[in-house]
């Protein structure tokens, strides 16, 4: 794989734990890890009060000192990576955009300051899940422990296939067992007018959601052997199942439509949820 891991930092102790985590990614892709600090504007680029000159020099001086603290952050443990940086100025979303050209992961904490704040309940996790031209990681609890295995969410669905294939990618260069979790709560209709029956067969529906996920995999256990797959079909809302593993693994998976028919500025429902209440660190995927 190409291309550098890009991570958004602000000076807040979340992205700094980000940017660990960034590093921590980079390695394992032997890829350069790329910082990104954007400093701040008034809205619509308007200042409301005259700026003393001194300001330049003193948030340059600031910004200055966060790239050094992130850099810290990222090279703990890690002399030999190569790790660059870049102060932008402009908005947040934007400029992180425009950054993750070209990059394997974008990464943000999933608290912040300044630009970043409130990020998972604001614009700027929206926005960039809607518009980043790569994977966006959200970093959660990142100190929590190596347990070794990560979970991925499965839909069954066909337009799923680079959701699944970035997280048996992960698994292998993690070392780490793969959790594939296919949650359903009611039989799924096949078609226009396909009426569902209000009694139905709760046992003959899980297999045949059981069957609908092991041929959603079928075929990457081939193309990555090394790497330990767990099937887990729950009866349960997809989002409450991947919050669930998110407090047993180390990183959840998950993809997001960004079309017309998504919701809550430009995330599905179960994804907007996960990244809310998630336990772990989530890797969102757009379809």
């Amino acid at each position: 794989m190409a291309g550098p891991v890009v991570v958004g930092v602000d000076g807040s102790t979340p992205s700094f734990q980000a940017a660990g985590w960034a590093a921590r990614e980079a390695g394992l892709r032997g890829a350069p890890l790329h910082i990104v600090y954007v400093t701040l504007r008034w809205p619509y680029y308007v200042p409301l009060v005259p700026q003393p000159a001194r300001w330049a020099s003193e948030a340059e001086a600031a910004a200055r000192a966060v790239i050094d603290q992130a850099m810290v952050y990222a090279r703990a443990g890690r002399p030999h990576l190569a790790v660059s940086a870049e102060i932008v100025d402009g908005g947040a979303e934007e400029a992180l955009v425009a950054a993750a050209r070209g990059a394997q992961l974008l990464v943000v904490g999933s608290r912040g300051r300044g630009g970043f704040a409130k990020l998972l309940l604001g614009s700027v996790s929206r926005y960039l899940t809607a518009r980043a031209p790569c994977p966006v990681a959200v970093v959660r609890q990142p100190g929590a422990g190596d347990r070794g295995e990560i979970a991925v969410g499965v839909t069954g669905h066909p337009d799923q296939e680079p959701v699944l294939d970035f997280a048996f990618h992960e698994a292998a260069l993690r070392r780490a067992r793969l959790r594939a979790v296919h949650a359903w709560t009611h039989p799924v209709a096949t078609g226009p007018g396909d009426m569902q029956p209000l009694v139905y067969d709760v046992d003959g529906i899980g297999a045949e959601e059981a069957r609908l996920l092991a041929e959603s995999i079928a075929g990457r256990r081939e193309n990555f052997p090394d790497v330990t797959l767990t099937e887990r079909v729950v009866r349960e809302h997809p989002a409450k199942a991947l919050i669930d593993a998110s407090m047993e693994t180390d990183l959840v998976v998950i993809g997001a439509h960004t079309g017309m028919s998504s919701w809550v500025g430009g995330l599905g429902a179960t994804a907007h949820a996960v990244l809310h209440h998630a336990c772990a660190p989530v890797i969102v995927v757009r379809h």
